[in-house]
């Protein structure tokens, strides 16, 4: 045996220069917005994006009532004063996603730099445990964002997501909120939760299961399709923010014309139409679509 032991402290030393060195405290200096990248090992990293894609708040239409309610509750996290998680739902293209960088960025307006944005991928949500424990014991103020947020049939991800919005023991850090985009109001389709209903023993209680996760957020924001009147007021006021040399009249039956060909009226149609319009006119993008 006593041949063995320079062996076997060789072997142990080789392993212990193999393994990664624990990971030091995290450091959101330096920028306003990162992307987190779990990694195969466990951890991840935060990358730090320097330009953050966006559309100016002003800019968006059409979502009043959301606007004001969503920039109020955030501008009081980044003061340092409680604030609710926020689910935004609804019909596509009309400014989700937008909304929450659009008040990240007027929060950092009013106090620079108190914001921190964080993007979550939606494949990567097992692992937003991870990063709240990253993110544990950090001073600045944190925005966790996953835009598109959904769950299928056979995802089992939604039950971390409610342990560490509320109800694990730790619970979810005070510097940190949690904002999310769907088209689905309880993040799950229609016939998953039915079907719970229909096969479960106690149907209440398989259908509150699935639907508590909503419950989670104390702020629901409700986004719907918008009317014509809407839509071209999406129109011009981009239009303007591009300096777009058109008449008003002509402006209006194009954007009309192109809504008709898309079959739909939203944000997102209105940037495209501007997008091609623009590229017609001869000029550059400056903005990001909704």
């Amino acid at each position: 045996m006593d041949s063995l032991a320079p062996l076997l402290q060789r072997i142990a030393e080789a392993l212990e220069r193999l393994t990664p060195p624990p990971p030091g405290p995290v450091r959101l200096e330096g920028a306003d917005a990162f992307v987190w990248q779990p990694a195969s090992t466990g951890g991840g990293v935060l990358h730090p994006v320097r330009a953050v894609s966006r559309t100016d708040i002003a800019l968006l239409q059409g979502i009043d009532r959301a606007k004001t309610i969503l920039l109020e509750n955030t501008l009081r996290f980044a003061a340092g004063f409680p604030a609710n998680n926020a689910m935004l739902w609804g019909a596509r293209g009309m400014g989700k996603s937008s909304l929450v960088k659009a008040v990240h960025a007027a929060a950092n307006t009013a106090t620079p730099g108190a914001l921190a944005l964080i993007e979550i991928q939606r494949e990567d949500i097992a692992t937003l445990p991870a990063l709240l424990a990253l993110l544990r014991g950090t001073e600045r103020r944190i925005l966790v964002f996953c835009d598109d947020l959904s769950f299928e049939r056979e995802d089992s991800d939604y039950k971390a997501l409610k342990s560490v919005l509320d109800g694990g023991i730790e619970g979810r850090p005070a510097n940190v909120l949690f904002y999310a985009t769907s088209n689905r109001r309880h993040l799950m389709p229609r016939d998953m939760i039915d079907n719970e209903r229909a096969t479960a023993i106690s149907p209440g209680e398989a259908t509150e299961e699935k639907v508590s996760l909503s419950d989670r957020f104390g702020l629901w924001l409700g986004f719907h399709g918008c009317d014509q009147a809407t839509y071209l007021a999406m129109v011009e006021a981009y239009a303007a923010e591009r300096h777009l040399g058109i008449a008003a009249e002509d402006l209006r039956a194009q954007a009309s014309e192109w809504s008709v060909t898309r079959g739909a009226r939203s944000g997102r149609v209105a940037w495209q139409f501007i997008e091609d319009l623009a590229g017609r006119e001869g000029h550059r993008t400056r903005s990001t679509l909704p």
